[in-house]
């Protein structure tokens, strides 16, 4: 990944809509969290699953992605999918590649990604995650999110505590 971080960027969020986007999140996902945390193409493919769903089903009056560019270069990502009922929907895949990080751009994913959220008419936003993601753990809680739940599981080739969070609206 370049390395993005300049006090005179030029920071943008735009809608995930341009050829190459989705291949971009699931590639920056798989290499990312290989990179800094030894995760297997496990994960990889389960972002690809998600990315693919959303590709293939999207409601655009429900549900939406952003990318994130610093300077025109990719540089981050989030999606907001239909959730298990009408009122609640699902924040997913956030992510803010290494070199990009400090320009605020995962708080300001988050922010975009809540907005839409609400103007879409949800109630509740979930998200699942796992505890060794502690940046986006902060942006979460800053949020407003709350703990609801987690649990101990082994996925990614680790021992991981995944942790499901809640934001009323």
């Amino acid at each position: 990944m370049t390395a993005l971080r300049r006090p005179t960027a030029n920071v943008t969020l735009r809608p995930a809509d341009r050829p190459g986007d989705l291949g971009w999140v699931v590639m920056a996902h798989g290499e990312v969290y290989d990179q800094q945390f030894g995760w297997n193409t496990d994960f990889e493919a389960l972002v690809a699953k998600i990315v693919a769903e959303y590709a293939a089903g999207r409601d655009p009056s429900r549900e939406a992605g952003w990318i994130a560019e610093v300077d025109g270069e990719r540089a981050g990502c989030v999606f907001l999918v239909a959730g298990d009922d009408p009122d609640t929907a699902k924040l997913r895949i956030l992510l803010v590649t290494p070199g990009a990080r400090g320009h605020g751009l995962g708080t300001r994913l988050v922010e975009e990604c809540l907005a839409f959220a609400r103007r879409s008419g949800y109630r509740r936003v979930v998200l699942w995650t796992n505890d060794v993601l502690v940046s986006a753990r902060h942006i979460y809680q800053a949020a407003g999110f709350s703990l609801t739940d987690q649990a101990p599981h082994h996925s990614f080739g680790h021992d991981l505590v995944g942790q499901t969070w809640s934001l009323q609206l």
